[in-house]
């Protein structure tokens, strides 16, 4: 099968089209014919290998200590079963399934095998290949922290800071689900998107003040590090929360007690990857309550230049790389607000 592997970190160019062997489903596996796939933030970080000032040696301990421990990234990915192992009665061949190999990856490849109780369900029929590729990895991100781990309320308010990415836009649509007033940060040009997918309000970071005084909020939500502590403490209530999903090094370790000095709490951790979380989402995809946001699709010749618009920080939602299709022409720049 063809893949994308890498064996040093750098830019896009470390990427090579190789030829691999077909993986072969071991009996409690399923081996899925990739459809669709994204280079996520997760696939950016791995590849680069660009943290967090002062935890870029715990980067290479995650992904390798001398050179990447995972050869062929990908974090999600859509697709229909080619086979199933001798122990797997869930899924047969045919089956339009969805799956999130998250950190470990290996979704930018032809063929991908996955364990069938593992972090794999159906493709909902109203959703295309294209969209459900980038369901897993914005989605239960957004989902895991603000209602496992933050615990939202029906009619909280929130301020979102980075509402357009991945994680941002599915925290902006899942906060509309569960009854909040949400108040999004992004780009004046992303702004009608935003708005688009439940933000009831849009604060431009380039030329308004993203923590306005005598405004506060039940929640504040960093999704891309931008927003530390010291800044986005003004906004949050006295009893409220600081939702770290992305923060500096500084906030991420000791920032518990700093919230708690103030009378506030500070909420962080790492995502759960785990399979209700993703069952959860795609329920949501399907009844039209959560509609990922696609910036760009790519054909599969063409995935050194789906990681090099990831690289330029810039992103709206997700960037999708159509495996499939990897004879067919880079695709126009677009956005998609539509389930299928």
């Amino acid at each position: 099968m063809l893949a994308y592997s890498y064996t040093q970190y750098g830019s896009p160019d470390v990427l090579e089209k190789v030829e691999v062997p077909s993986p072969t489903p071991k009996p409690n596996e399923v081996l899925v014919r990739i459809q669709a796939t994204t280079v996520s933030a997760g696939d950016w970080r791995a590849r680069s290998l660009t943290m967090p000032k002062g935890l870029g040696f715990m980067g290479r301990l995650v992904f390798g200590l001398r050179g990447p421990r995972k050869p062929i990234l990908g974090t999600e990915f859509s697709g229909v079963i080619e086979a199933v192992g001798a122990e797997v009665t869930n899924y047969q061949p045919g089956d339009a399934v969805i799956g999130f190999p998250g950190a470990t990856f290996g979704a930018h490849a032809e063929f991908i095998t996955m364990p069938a109780n593992g972090k794999l369900t159906m493709k909902p029929d109203n959703i295309s290949f294209e969209h459900a590729a980038a369901i897993p990895f914005g989605s239960t991100t957004a989902y895991d922290f603000l209602v496992n781990k933050a615990k939202l309320q029906k009619g909280e308010t929130v301020l979102i800071n980075g509402a357009s990415g991945s994680v941002g836009s599915a925290c902006v649509q899942i906060a509309k689900h569960l009854g909040a007033h949400v108040t999004a940060v992004c780009s004046g040009k992303n702004a009608e998107m935003i708005r688009a997918v439940g933000a009831i309000r849009v604060i431009d970071y380039r030329t308004h003040d993203v923590i306005e005084e005598g405004i506060e909020y039940d929640m504040v939500i960093d999704t891309v590090g931008t927003l530390p502590w010291v800044q986005a403490q003004h906004a949050v209530r006295s009893g409220g929360k600081m939702v770290l999903i992305a923060g500096k090094t500084s906030d991420m370790l000791p920032g518990g007690l700093k919230a708690r000095l103030k009378g506030k709490r500070m909420v962080g951790g790492v995502a759960s990857e785990h399979r209700k979380i993703l069952e959860a989402v795609v329920k949501l995809a399907a009844q039209g309550e959560l509609q990922p946001v696609i910036d760009r699709s790519y054909a599969f010749d063409d995935m050194k230049a789906a990681h090099a618009h990831v690289d330029t920080g810039h992103k709206k939602g997700n960037v999708i790389v159509s495996v499939s299709q990897s004879d067919a022409k880079h695709c126009t720049p677009s956005l998609h607000l539509g389930a299928a």
